[in-house]
């Protein structure tokens, strides 16, 4: 469809997460949306991929030359504010390339690079995906750039860990009280007193890298922040349930070495994170109770 209209197909994750969220207003704009930016920047839109996630309408796209894009319209969110810049940044190393972007007040769309074939590195097996993962990292952990306006990690877990405390008092017993305390006191302690302090993605796991043709893997829908590179792990770490469940302490061991980083800081921040996750997930309390903070 070169210019989508009101039929606009919409993926039932991303109607039910604006309808669950208060978002109604912004999804009855999107079909608009989405037709102006293939007028704009002179696309050809087919149907957005599925399943789809829960904040963005992403679907493929061919410029005016014919060539494969991919348009992501999703709604302006903090988490993601700074997407577009990270790509910049990254200039396609590791990271699919930003060909165009566009912010408004509660939206964000970027014209992005197709990765060909495209297959999840969720598809490899874990212990694969752990090496990956961490080539990916040494080459995206670089200096931001001068003037680049990237938030430190610190503003993304002081933000989380606020979250943390409201859902804990509307649920006090989902937690133990003391292993929610020191969970998020690191939280808040440890992007402070971190000695180096680069680019970070935030949001990296096996779904979110994709396999092209110009690179073996390229990295999708970062989240980046300026901070303590040893973070950058735990969400791949988190993805790896059953490995993680299985062995807290030798896994994330196991990362520190292919990363080169402190083993005792990314201890700290996995424990930090299945505390902040246990809510949700209560098993994550288990393995925080026996990750070896030392």
């Amino acid at each position: 469809m070169a210019e989508p209209a009101a039929g606009l197909p919409l993926p039932a994750a991303l109607v039910a997460a604006a309808e669950a969220e208060g978002r109604a207003g912004w999804l009855a704009t999107l079909p608009g949306t989405v037709a102006r930016l293939a007028r704009v920047w002179s696309l050809t839109v087919e149907a957005p991929f599925a399943p789809g996630g829960r904040t963005a309408w992403v679907a493929p796209a061919r410029d005016r030359t014919g060539a494969e894009r991919v348009l992501k319209v999703g709604w302006r969110h903090p988490e993601a504010e700074h997407e577009a810049d990270g790509l910049r940044a990254w200039a396609g190393r590791g990271a699919v390339r930003l060909r165009a972007a566009e912010r408004t007040a509660d939206t964000s769309a970027l014209l992005l690079e197709r990765c060909r074939p495209g297959t999840p590195l969720a598809a490899v097996p874990e212990s694969e995906q752990d090496e990956v993962v961490a080539g990916l990292l040494r080459r995206l952990w670089i200096a931001p750039p001068a003037g680049s306006g990237f938030r430190p990690l610190q503003e993304m877990c002081e933000l989380w860990a606020d979250e943390f405390a409201q859902r804990l008092a509307a649920f006090p017993d989902v937690v133990d009280p003391g292993l929610a305390r020191a969970g998020m006191e690191l939280f808040r302690a440890l992007p402070a007193d971190a000695d180096r302090a680069v680019l970070l993605v935030t949001d990296l796991h096996a779904g979110n890298v994709l396999a092209a043709r110009r690179e073996p893997w390229l990295v999708i829908d970062p989240k980046p922040y300026v901070g303590d590179p040893a973070y950058d792990a735990t969400q791949h770490l988190l993805n790896c349930a059953e490995r993680l469940h299985a062995d807290p302490a030798g896994l994330p061991a196991r990362m520190a070495d292919l990363l080169e980083v402190d083993p005792v800081r990314l201890r700290r921040w996995l424990f930090a994170r299945c505390v902040q996750e246990a809510p949700g997930d209560p098993p994550l309390a288990d393995v925080a109770r026996r990750l070896p903070l030392d």
